[in-house]
């Protein structure tokens, strides 16, 4: 695939451009991070090359100067909001994240728990990082947040938070998912730092809009896709504008917020370093992109993949969605119709040849392989095999799984396990291909090829059974469809 992106420059100028931020505020700064501090998947696939865990493998060059603090809303654990990638309550997500980065080097040095009323299960959860041995601070709603300047910038506001004690010159705030307070508890740790005398800054990373593209770039066209359903809209950042005379991009919540948040900082500090919400960032992706081309291309189709992912949620949950709507006017923005995929077009002509749902896979190479659906193969599990096949040069005509190896678990599914499909999904199907390893090359040959697939599209003519797109997921595949089921059921599993 081509490569849009330079993963390791853009690591040399983040962690450059972090350390003078840094320097900047006197040796102490809070760094709230935008979006995901690992697995960002939607990055590395509009900037084709941007590694998912490149914000993680920055902080890796700086750990020493780094602790992480990360912040959960009580409301969301009283909620048991869940991870939708992950599928997981944010709770059990902080946990989670605390083993990831402690396990490459970086420390963790506390969870704040923020927007704190008293809730339950918020103590519960407390009681047991406690228990674990985890530093635990809360942070209290404010009434009249954002907007009660003088109450919230006094003792009955970020004066009745916890004090989170920290080491490090760099303390990045970051959370399971949006809304859970990351920016307020900078604030909050500002106005301590500074009722204690000590100097100390404020800045913000976040990936997109990347502020030196322009505002129709692909890229930031992709954004807005990305975040159709919170109504993000890319704007001209006009206080930047005004201040420095210089064109650049950001998102209506920190243009709208901005004011709000200058004032803030005016009445903890005295003054405000920052003229712009643009003035806020330190991302520095723009100046890594070294093929713009191949990131328009990119860009493009995760616009039209985001497009299918909320036309099936429409059609699954059997409500009209303004989310589609604004979907089709940001496709239009960007020039994308339903035809820009070509393994799109090769699923629905091998579907409409075999009457049957059919899918296909668009191998790095820009071959395009398809799958039908068989007596013992679920098309899922046939394109995958295909594409396998053509990956290890095998000829499509050879079988690397026979019928005799499949029908004997097809047989188990339906007569022991009470299945009533007795089609083999494409996990079952990838078990039997590893059996098959053992004795037989071709079959070896094919599996080792699975790592090739990461990246790669795929489109469904229905859409797919949950087995079946968990592991395409795993298998790191950019899973599409059309939002149609196989049969009429009133239940889909």
């Amino acid at each position: 695939m081509k490569i849009g992106f330079d993963n390791q420059k853009y690591i040399n100028l983040q962690s450059e451009n972090i350390r003078k931020r840094i320097d900047q505020f006197g040796g102490k700064l809070y760094l709230e991070f935008g979006g995901k501090l690992r697995d960002d998947y939607h990055a590395s696939r509009v900037l084709p090359g941007f590694q998912p865990d490149v914000k993680v493998r920055m902080l890796q060059k700086i750990k020493d100067e780094a602790e992480i603090v990360i912040v959960v809303s009580a409301d969301a654990i009283e909620k048991n909001k869940v991870r939708g990638d992950y599928g997981i309550t944010y709770d059990e997500d902080v946990l989670r994240l605390m083993d990831e980065f402690e396990s490459l080097g970086l420390y963790v040095g506390s969870i704040c728990i923020t927007q704190y009323t008293g809730q339950p299960k918020a103590d519960v959860f407390a009681r047991r990082l406690k228990a674990l041995g985890v530093k635990t601070y809360r942070h209290y709603f404010i009434e009249g947040y954002p907007n009660d300047m003088a109450k919230i910038v006094s003792e009955e506001g970020y004066g009745k938070n916890d004090y989170i004690e920290t080491s490090r010159p760099l303390v990045v705030i970051t959370a399971p998912g949006p809304g859970s307070g990351k920016m307020a508890t900078c604030l909050s740790q500002l106005y301590h730092e500074h009722q204690r005398g000590n100097v100390a800054g404020y800045a913000k990373w976040e990936t997109f809009p990347i502020w030196n593209l322009p505002l129709s770039h692909p890229v930031n066209i992709a954004y807005e896709a990305a975040t159709a359903d919170l109504d993000d809209k890319n704007m001209i950042d006009h206080f930047h504008l005004e201040a420095y005379g210089e064109t650049t991009v950001n998102y209506n919540r920190d243009i709208e917020i901005f004011p709000v948040l200058r004032e803030m900082m005016t009445r903890i500090v005295g003054e405000s370093p920052y003229k712009s919400p643009t003035d806020m960032g330190v991302n520095m992706a723009g100046f890594a992109i070294c093929d713009d081309d191949a990131c328009r291309e990119a860009s493009r189709m995760e616009i039209f993949r985001r497009f299918y992912a909320a036309a099936v949620q429409a059609k699954k949950s059997g409500q009209e969605s303004e989310v589609v709507e604004r979907l089709e006017n940001i496709m239009a923005s960007a020039g994308v119709t339903t035809d820009l995929s070509r393994g799109r077009m090769a699923a629905l002509v091998k579907e409409e040849a075999t009457g049957k749902p059919a899918a296909a896979i668009t191998l790095p190479d820009g071959r395009v392989i398809t799958g039908k659906t068989s007596d013992l193969m679920g098309c899922a599990s046939s394109v995958l095999m295909n594409a396998l096949k053509a990956l290890a040069e095998i000829p499509d005509e050879d079988d690397i799984l026979s019928d005799t190896a499949l029908k004997p678990i097809c047989d188990l599914k339906l007569q022991k396990l009470g299945s009533k499909n007795p089609r083999l999904h494409s996990d079952e199907t990838l078990i039997a291909l590893s059996i098959s390893s053992a004795t037989n090359e071709r079959a070896k040959a094919a599996i080792e090829k699975l790592p090739e697939l990461q990246g790669c599209d795929a489109f469904f003519s229905v859409i797919p059974a949950g087995n079946d797109e968990k592991l395409y997921k795993k298998l790191g595949l950019n899973l599409c469809c059309e939002p149609k089921y196989e049969k009429h059921s009133f239940f889909h599993k």
